[in-house]
């Protein structure tokens, strides 16, 4: 069975010298997924360990490097879902916790799919998982765009996107056992409103996964992917031997015919080949399957 890997690094305006940098955290978060997979190892360790990466670097909007809200302060949010056996955990509007994706997939590993706010911070507590201070998640950058929204906020009902910052991260993977696994984080839209979610914990929109045909990760302009769930409909179109970028381009030209969307969309099908579309100036990606001497990535 082949093995295979992509992430992106959100979809957006992204310009100067943000894209290389973009370009190179998105090359690393498939490096470290890669080396999982090429050692045996699951799609599900791969995936989080290629967002946790990601949710590290400063250049992602997910984990430390997250927009502010209007209030000042970090909201994450995050999803998983096993393509083997169909289970989902997410998590949203977390102030506290370094990197969500690995809540979303202890919650995913419970009795319950998704917990939101303290909620989810009580159950990382349960399970042992540290919380931290909400400012820790800021970064120089961030503060800065914080405080030039709050004086010139955002128009309201557009994509919001900051020109030098790219979005959500994701990771689709398939190991070597033929199962697949897909994730999503993100800290949401730049100035968003107090307590908004967009796609990325919501299964079907920002994420998904089913062995029986592929898996797909979404970023863009959330209120849009989860109008027409994306990721959902990407993956049923994968039938019939559909190949994943014919599919992704139809899905993305789909959200922009129907509701004006903006975005991109990463997918994998059950025989590990590759797809991605986007319609906006620039995504940041990644890939590498079996078959291909060095990873591919761009921005």
């Amino acid at each position: 069975m082949g093995i295979a890997l992509i992430v992106h690094g959100g979809a957006g305006d992204i310009s100067g010298d943000a894209i290389v940098s973009h370009r190179e955290g998105a090359r690393k978060a498939a490096q470290v997924g890669w080396k999982i997979l090429r050692d045996g190892g699951s799609a599900i360790d791969a995936v989080e360990a290629s967002i946790i990466v990601m949710e590290d670097d400063p250049a992602f909007d997910a984990g430390y490097g997250s927009y502010l809200n209007r209030a000042g302060q970090v909201e994450t949010d995050a999803s998983f879902m096993n393509g083997q056996t169909l289970d989902v955990g997410a998590v949203a509007g977390v102030q506290h916790i370094k990197n969500p994706i690995r809540l979303a997939r202890r919650v995913m590993e419970s009795e319950h799919t998704f917990l939101i706010g303290r909620g989810a911070e009580m159950f990382a507590e349960e399970i042992g998982m540290s919380l931290i201070d909400n400012k820790e998640l800021y970064t120089p950058e961030q503060i800065v765009t914080w405080k030039e929204s709050s004086q010139n906020p955002p128009t309201p009902k557009s994509p919001h996107y900051a020109p030098a910052h790219g979005g959500t991260v994701g990771c689709v993977a398939v190991d070597r056992n033929g199962n697949i696994a897909a994730g999503t984080s993100t800290g949401g839209m730049q100035f968003k409103r107090v307590g908004r979610v967009g796609d990325s914990p919501l299964i079907g929109c920002g994420t998904y996964a089913d062995n029986l045909l592929g898996g797909a990760s979404a970023t863009g302009w959330g209120e849009m992917i989860t109008r027409v769930v994306l990721t959902k409909h990407a993956v049923d179109l994968l039938a019939n031997n559909r190949h994943p970028n014919d599919v992704a381009q139809q899905a993305i030209e789909m959200m922009a015919r129907r509701v004006g969307g903006t975005g991109g969309i990463i997918m994998i099908d059950r025989d590990g080949r590759i797809g991605l579309a986007f319609n906006t100036p620039r995504m940041a990606w990644a890939h590498i399957a079996d078959g291909i001497p060095d990873i591919v990535a761009n921005c």
